[in-house]
């Protein structure tokens, strides 16, 4: 499988650095809300890539993160009148229940920032004794920019853009800040009034740690210093990876991430999603609408993650037209191939290679699922054994990319129905109208009538 790298911007072979288990980390959520669907067009992707590699035969240690601690979740709790912790348990519950609908595949590992406390603050002591940080008079502790010469390389930011050496200001003691104005970024927020009681003991007086320490420390504490693969929106390249990746870089040593994997934007009818334009979509709110989890995960893999998809609610009517078509094609499989069995991990994907080759080419989500309809189009005449085979591969496909299909009522149509409807299906490709018409006509006398489509056909009872 090849996959482009945010690092080089370059297409780059996916391999386990051991050989064995490839091991990724993913940024989680934010628990203050609901997530929206830009937030899980990032996640879901990710679920396909880890479905794809398992379903190539690499094993997967997938490590997500749950940010339970920043300036957000301390806000917001205590307006809710809520503890800390009784707040965010709250919306990680929520988070998950979401993730379920979607299909997406639990972490192997779920760290959350509170639970890694001690292990950030002693990667700040690191950066200390080594001239990465040094603190500020009232406690609070920065990391030196100046002090890592490869500050930016994977945003590609020159240094000469950053307002270097300035830390005492508010955007460099916030979580999150733009690059209009980007100094030495905050390690350690010492204790302020607006915090409450959310707060924790240090060598550097009571306080938290920043946002962007929580990663480098999780990362270390379950995949060490050198790990195979780093995911998360675009959104997320600068400052916070590229502020992990100088964390990590000089106070572990190591490579850090081999492969830096970012998802593109999601625009929502043209434009940005936004609560003031009501086009923030949360899965419940179209849920409420009247479509499905699965209508939605398959909007969200249809357009190739590093291109901006635009998202409407046509593109959810369309969905639920395609999966039907999707459920309908296999079900015409399941028919014709009669009592034979289904190996789901067969090799050979038949004619479904072409939708599997293309996520092994950059994750190409969306031709995937075009080569999954041209598929079932050149396999509807296939029987017994063969249509066996060819919905193994169907299945494999649809695996990698986490679609479940609506049921579809399967007719119990006797084989030698099933023949006959094939062999009209091919008389009817190869422009053979007069067998064509002769065979429709058997089948009519049988007590059955073929209904042909543009690219399938369905057989019922007359």
């Amino acid at each position: 499988m090849r996959l482009f790298d945010t690092l080089t911007r370059t297409d780059k072979q996916l391999a386990p650095i051991d050989g064995k288990t490839y091991r990724f980390y993913c940024c989680g959520p934010t628990v203050y809300g609901p997530a929206h669907i830009g937030n899980f067009r990032t996640f879901v992707l990710q679920d396909v890539l880890r479905r794809t590699l398992e379903t190539s035969g690499i094993p997967t240690l997938h490590v997500r993160n749950i940010t339970d601690v920043d300036d957000k979740t301390i806000r917001d709790s205590r307006a809710a009148g809520q503890s800390l912790s009784e707040f965010t348990r709250g919306w990680t519950e929520k988070f998950h229940a979401d993730c379920a609908k979607l299909g997406l595949l639990e972490p192997h590992i779920e760290p959350s920032a509170v639970e890694h406390i001690p292990q950030q603050v002693a990667m700040i002591e690191a950066l200390l004794k080594k001239g990465h940080a040094y603190a500020s008079h009232d406690g609070s502790v920065y990391f030196k920019i100046s002090s890592f010469a490869d500050y930016g390389k994977l945003s590609h930011l020159d240094t000469r853009e950053l307002d270097l050496g300035k830390t005492q200001n508010e955007r460099a003691n916030a979580d999150e800040y733009g690059k209009d104005n980007v100094s030495d970024f905050v390690l350690w927020k010492v204790r302020r009034p607006e915090d409450g009681d959310n707060f924790w003991p240090s060598p550097w007086g009571e306080g938290r740690p920043g946002w962007h320490l929580e990663c480098s420390a999780m990362i270390k504490e379950y995949l060490g210093d050198t790990f195979d693969l780093h995911s998360g929106g675009v959104d997320l390249i600068f400052p916070h990876h590229d502020n992990e990746l100088a964390q990590s870089a000089c106070s572990c040593g190591g490579d850090f991430a081999k492969h830096w994997f970012h998802i593109t934007h999601l625009l929502v009818d043209g434009g940005k999603m936004s609560k003031s334009l009501g086009n923030l979509y949360t899965l419940a709110d179209l849920e409420a609408k009247g479509y499905t989890a699965m209508e939605v995960r398959y909007v969200l893999i249809g357009g190739h993650y590093r291109k901006q998809l635009n998202f409407t609610l046509d593109s959810l009517g369309a969905a639920h037209e395609a999966l039907t078509k999707l459920a309908k094609g296999a079900a015409k499989l399941a028919d014709n191939m009669g009592s034979e069995e289904v190996f789901l991990d067969v090799a050979d994907f038949g004619p479904f290679r072409p939708a599997w080759d293309s996520l092994m080419a950059d994750l190409n989500t969306p031709a995937a699922i075009g080569h999954l309809f041209t598929g079932l189009k050149h396999s509807s005449h296939l029987l017994g054994k063969e249509a066996a085979a060819a919905l193994a591969g169907f299945n494999r496909v649809l695996r990698a990319l986490g679609l479940s299909l609506p049921e579809e009522k399967s007719t119990d149509i006797p084989a030698d129905i099933a023949k006959l409807a094939a062999k009209r299906w091919q008389a009817r490709i190869d422009n053979d109208w007069a067998a064509s018409d002769a065979l429709r006509d058997e089948l009519k006398a049988k007590g059955w009538v073929m209904k042909d489509g543009k690219e399938d056909y369905t057989i019922e009872p007359a």
